[in-house]
């Protein structure tokens, strides 16, 4: 595969890859160095409609193959995923500034997703249910719902698409997809992955563009499911519109103003630890990334002072780099609200102790120059403070440290103060305080003694609150992408009533 893209790239509709309709282009840039890698054709309605043409054509003949057919496509992906590792982890490392291990991690993420999904065909699909009349036999079975949109971030720029595609093409659904407009080089690799399996035409769609195409995707009759992972803010309004439509579902995994809580019981080795790999990890642009630490006042200045350090000293570089922990921020947008976050801690009068937001020369790689810098911003605050920097997801190195008194209860009530509800932590040697963090902590991932990021992907992956309002991914998106039929079965010659009715006709005669 060429490192660099030499001419626009195509959408990928029924089976074929086609300029569109449109006449516009757009960029994919490496945001370290601000190269361009690549041009892509720009989707608009026509092309969204094309494709959901194409996926509602395609949907009886593929939802009629059985599991084991539909799963054996997803294989070949498979073993594609895992023997490009090293190249595709470099590709998504370029496109989306994540240093160089996570980027192969985010393909591992993939495969293992599609081994996940594709063995899962030859699992027990359904449930016998025991029937209270003994001549019955009831069942819980599914059945594909239709065509799923999927709409996937910058972030995770091949794994996450797995997470929604990969169990949605083995339940029997058809799909269209569009990629993040950060990442349009992952999608087409993706795209070329399809293809290359021989996947029915139609069955699976991709196109390319903006939000506009993502709005055209979600509004159509035809879409059946829509899978979203990204902001609240776009989440939500996903959701209300999804929700005004009969029949029409969306599961949506959204932001997170995720805390850690180090308890006056706390391992100091595994609470620094913790919380720097969750803070700083992928620059902070996770949507599980811890924004809030909430220190017992027991242990506060030690972990403050240990965290700090570490803060200060963190590799921020380039992200090819092996010894590089902390790559760019995606785009020069989002440089500008992460210092624009920063800037109003300080309008907020919290007492800032590591600023790197502006790195020094020596810290820039030679020939990164016009790559989206920034290093880690610490602040101590009073967390009783109704402060916008401590409520308000920031999706950078932007992190709170957090001084509470009092015991685990107290801790919990703060951790849940806020509208979002994705991920926490825990960091503590005592069993109770953990059980407690476990069922009140207000949040869909939680850890114990663990950073807050790191999900497996057999593993609901979502949120409560403003965080989601399901599960697009793993085994829980089965509940978005099917319909499940409660079906019972008279074995007997008579007829049985549950409840004790009866099944008796009477008539006027009677």
């Amino acid at each position: 595969m060429s490192q660099q893209l030499s001419e626009p790239s195509k959408h990928y509709v029924d089976g074929e890859w086609t300029d569109g309709e449109g006449t516009e282009t757009f960029e994919s840039t490496n945001p370290a160095t601000g190269e361009t890698l690549g041009e892509f054709h720009r989707g608009t309605d026509v092309d969204v409609d094309r494709a959901l043409a194409a996926a509602d054509e395609a949907f009886e003949e593929w939802s009629a193959l059985s599991y084991i057919d539909r799963a054996e496509y997803l294989w070949d992906i498979y073993h594609e995923l895992r023997d490009r590792h090293e190249e595709l982890g470099e590709v998504v490392t370029k496109e989306c500034g994540k240093e160089i291990s996570e980027g192969k991690a985010d393909v591992t993420e993939a495969w293992h997703m599609v081994e996940w999904a594709a063995g899962n065909a030859r699992h027990p699909h359904g449930d016998v249910v025991p029937s209270e009349i003994p001549g019955k036999d009831a069942y819980m079975r599914r059945k594909p719902r239709g065509v799923v949109g999927c709409i996937s971030p910058w972030n995770f720029p091949v794994a996450i698409p797995f997470w929604h595609m990969a169990v949605t093409l083995v339940e029997g659904n058809t799909v269209v997809w569009k990629p993040a407009e950060q990442t349009p080089w992952c999608g087409q690799v993706i795209a070329e992955m399809f293809e290359d399996a021989g996947i029915p035409d139609g069955v699976f769609n991709m196109v390319q563009g903006y939000g506009d195409a993502g709005e055209a995707i979600v509004d159509d009759d035809r879409t059946d499911t829509v899978l979203f992972t990204g902001s609240a803010e776009v989440g939500q309004e996903i959701a209300g519109e999804v929700g005004g439509q009969p029949g029409k579902l969306a599961a949506c995994e959204m932001g997170g103003k995720n805390g850690i809580i180090v308890s006056s019981e706390a391992d100091m080795d595994t609470a620094v630890h913790s919380a720097v790999m969750s803070s700083f990890k992928t620059t902070g642009q996770r949507c599980v990334s811890s924004e809030r630490l909430l220190v017992h006042e027991d242990r506060y200045d030690e972990f403050k002072e240990r965290f700090v350090d570490v803060a200060e000293d963190v590799a921020v570089g380039d992200p090819l780099e092996e010894d590089t922990f902390m790559g760019p921020l995606i785009e020069p947008d989002h440089e500008e609200k992460v210092t624009g976050y920063n800037d109003l801690a300080r309008d907020e009068d919290v007492n800032v102790l590591v600023d790197r937001a502006d790195l020094d020369d020596d810290e820039i790689p030679d020939g990164h120059e016009d790559g989206n810098w920034i290093g880690p911003f610490v602040y101590e605050a009073d967390p009783e403070d109704d402060l916008r920097v401590t409520h308000e997801e920031v999706f950078g190195p932007h992190v709170a440290l957090l001084k509470y008194s009092g015991d685990i209860e107290d801790a919990v009530e703060l951790h849940n103060d806020t509208e979002y509800g994705l991920a926490g932590a825990i960091i503590s040697e005592d069993y109770r305080e953990i059980n407690y963090f476990r069922d009140n902590a207000e949040i869909g991932l939680a850890y114990g003694n663990l950073p807050c990021i790191g999900a497996e992907v057999h593993l609901p992956f979502g949120g409560v609150k403003k965080s989601g309002n399901g599960y697009p991914s793993a085994r829980e998106v089965i509940e978005a992408v099917t319909e499940r039929t409660a079906w019972t079965l008279n074995n007997s010659e008579g007829i049985q009533m549950a409840q004790g009715l009866s099944a008796d006709i009477t008539t006027d005669e009677d």
